[in-house]
């Protein structure tokens, strides 16, 4: 049976090569929603065309300015949780069985997809695990992933991340820190590790220069009481 209050949300830029199968496979389990995040190939047409109901923002604003217009339509549409998901065929919609069973055992505000970091290239195995390592030290627990976009989200932290300005990879990374600030529990969930011909929006320099600040921006959040 397929939930009636949980919807799965996929922010998408340029992903005419695989937002059709992604789309497909998680309508098997959910309804859909794709925020087109300024693409300017034909992702918007093809997910559509597959089922989704599509939303489009442009020009292209960032993942997290993404995600915030798919919470904001999914809060008003009446639903009490997303599973996001990234429309270039790196997460498969076929493990979108085990959110919802971690979801029903759990009391976990926040579920991530975690990945097993051997199997990635060297380069993201490297970033993945500095960047995990020095945001544990930051908020005192460890963190297995903090970058995986595969993710269970209730209504209420979704609540909380309307009110938050970051607009790309730090959207988040920010969502485990309000977690962990408002004690809302996170919980893990196995995951593949999915690498293809996907191309990374990631510009090194600027990605580590906002990694940091965001990093001391969730120590601060966490050990300074407000």
């Amino acid at each position: 049976m397929i939930p009636r209050n949980i919807i799965a949300l996929i922010p998408a830029h340029n992903e005419r090569a695989h937002i059709a199968g992604v789309v497909t496979g998680a309508k098997k389990y959910l309804p859909v929603l794709v925020v087109d995040d300024g693409s300017t190939d034909d992702t918007a047409r093809l997910a559509k065309a597959a089922g989704a109901e599509v939303l489009r923002q442009s020009p292209n604003q960032g993942k997290g300015a993404a995600l915030l217009a798919g919470f904001r339509h999914a809060l008003g549409s009446g639903y009490k949780a997303v599973i996001t998901l990234d429309g270039d065929g790196q997460h498969d919609p076929a493990e979108i069985p085990k959110f919802l069973a971690a979801y029903r055992d759990h009391a976990a505000g926040l579920l991530i997809g975690q990945r097993d970091f051997s199997r990635m290239p060297f380069i993201r195995r490297l970033a993945n695990t500095l960047g995990r390592t020095i945001l544990s030290l930051a908020v005192g627990q460890k963190i297995p992933d903090n970058q995986s976009g595969y993710r269970l989200i209730n209504e209420s932290l979704i609540r909380l991340m309307l009110k938050n300005e970051e607009l790309g990879f730090e959207f988040e990374v920010d969502m485990v820190v309000l977690a962990i600030k408002y004690q809302m529990g996170i919980g893990w969930v196995p995951i593949r590790t999915i690498y293809a011909d996907e191309k990374s929006h990631i510009k090194p320099l600027h990605h580590l220069i906002n990694f940091l600040r965001v990093t001391i921006k969730a120590w601060q959040a966490v050990h300074i009481k407000k």
